[in-house]
C-alpha cells in the first residue's frame, strides 16, 4: 500500500509543477486535464501527509521513552503514544478507503427515470411521491433539476417521469436508487381499510457526453408530432414533440415538454445517450454481480430494493437489511441515512475484495 502511496505522492508533486507551467497553462485543454488529475488524488495525498506526520510523532515519542529516566515524563509519553497510535490506525483505514478505485461516473450529473409498476393508479401516485422525494433531495443538496419528460395520469400520479439532476457527486449518491421500489399503504379509494401493495421502478443513469457515446445518425429514426396533454387537449399548435427510435437496440425516447422542437430533440438525445451508456454499464455490472453476493451498487433494475410501509411509518432497504422509522422525513427528501449506509456497505465490500 505504501509503495502505491509514494507513487501517488510523486505524481501529485509532478502534476503540481505542470499546472504552474506557463506553457501548459497556455494550452487550456491539457491544463484542465492535469488539474482534474491533481484534484482526483489530492485527498489521498493530504491523508498520506497526515499519516507520515503521525508516524514521525510516534517515532519521536518512542525515542523519548527510550532515552528518558524521568518517570513523570515517561508516563506522559506513554499516554501520548497511545493516542497517536489510535489516530494513525484510523488514518490508515481512511487511506485504504481512499485507495479503492473510484467509479469514473461518480462526479457526473444523473438522469433519473421513474415508471409506475404494478398497482394501477396507486402505482402512479407512488411514482409521483418518489419523483418529489428526489426533487426535494436535490433541493436539500442545492443541486439543479431539469424535467426532461413527464407523462401524468389523470389522478395526480405519473406513468413515467424523466428528470436531470445536476450537481457534483450526484451520481455517486443516487446510483444506489436503481431498482424496484415497493409501497404498502391504504389507498384513499379503499373503503375497507385494506393495505395495498404497489411498485414503481427507478433507473439512475449517468449523464454522458457526445464523445463517450458515439451515435450514428443513420441508426436513429426521428419523428416529430404535435404534443398533447391530459384528455387529448393540444398543448401547442406546432409539431414540436420529438420521438427518437434507436434502430439497433429498439430504444424509443420521446420528449414534448418544450415548445421548441430543437430543445425537445436535444433533450431526447441526452436521454438516448444515457440509456445506451447504461447498457454498457449493465453488461459490466453483470460480471461484477456474478462475483459478488451483495448486489449493492450493481444497479439491477429487476431487484426489489426498498419497501415504504405507511401503516408502520417505516422504510426498509432490503440490500443491507436496514429499517428506519422516518417515512415522512424520508419521502420529503431526507434520505441520507440510508444512502450513507449503502455507500459504506459498498466501500466495505470493495475493500474486502482488494485485500
Amino acid at each position: 500500500m505504501f509503495d502505491k502511496l509514494d507513487f501517488i505522492q510523486e505524481k501529485y508533486d509532478t502534476l503540481s509543477m505542470k499546472v504552474s507551467d506557463p506553457e501548459i497553462i497556455a494550452n487550456q485543454s491539457i491544463w484542465q486535464k492535469y488539474v482534474k488529475e491533481l484534484s482526483d488524488i489530492e485527498d489521498i495525498v493530504l491523508k498520506y501527509k497526515e499519516y507520515r506526520k503521525l508516524k514521525n510523532e510516534i517515532d519521536e515519542t518512542k525515542l523519548l521513552l527510550e532515552d528518558s529516566n524521568d518517570s513523570e515524563l515517561r508516563e506522559m509519553a506513554k499516554s501520548e503514544l497511545n493516542d497517536l497510535e489510535e489516530k494513525i490506525s484510523h488514518v490508515q483505514e481512511e487511506l485504504k478507503m481512499l485507495l479503492i478505485p473510484k467509479d469514473p461516473n461518480d462526479d457526473k450529473n444523473v438522469i433519473i427515470e421513474i415508471r409506475a409498476g404494478a398497482g394501477g393508479d396507486e402505482a402512479g401516485l407512488f411514482g409521483s411521491d418518489l419523483l418529489r422525494m428526489y426533487m426535494r433531495y436535490a433541493e436539500r443538496r442545492r443541486w439543479k433539476t431539469e424535467m426532461l419528460e413527464m407523462n401524468e395520469t389523470g389522478v395526480g400520479g405519473i406513468k413515467e417521469a424523466i428528470v436531470l439532476i445536476k450537481g457534483k457527486g450526484a451520481y455517486s449518491r443516487l446510483k444506489y436508487e436503481s431498482g424496484v421500489h415497493r409501497v404498502q399503504r391504504i389507498p384513499t379509494t379503499e373503503s375497507g381499510g385494506r393495505i395495498h401493495t404497489s411498485t414503481a421502478t427507478v433507473a439512475v443513469l449517468p449523464e454522458v457526453d457526445d464523445v463517450e457515446i458515439d451515435i450514428n445518425p443513420n441508426e436513429v429514426r426521428v419523428d416529430v408530432y404535435r404534443s398533447s396533454g391530459n384528455g387529448g387537449q393540444s398543448v401547442n399548435t406546432t409539431d414540436s414533440a420529438v420521438r427518437l427510435t434507436h434502430i439497433p437496440t429498439g430504444i424509443v425516447v420521446t420528449c414534448q415538454d418544450e415548445k421548441s422542437q430543437l430543445k425537445n430533440k436535444e433533450r431526447a438525445f441526452k436521454v438516448l445517450r444515457a440509456r445506451l451508456y447504461d447498457i454498457k454499464l449493465q453488461e459490466q455490472n453483470k460480471e461484477i454481480a456474478a462475483e459478488r453476493k451483495n448486489q449493492v451498487g450493481t444497479g439491477d433494475r429487476s431487484e426489489r430494493i426498498r419497501t415504504y410501509n405507511f401503516p408502520q411509518g417505516r422504510v426498509s432497504d432490503h440490500r443491507i437489511n436496514l429499517t428506519i422509522y422516518k417515512l415522512d422525513y424520508f419521502l420529503d427528501g431526507d434520505i441520507d441515512e440510508i444512502v450513507d449506509a449503502l455507500i459504506t456497505s459498498s466501500q466495505t465490500e470493495k475493500l474486502q475484495e482488494a485485500q
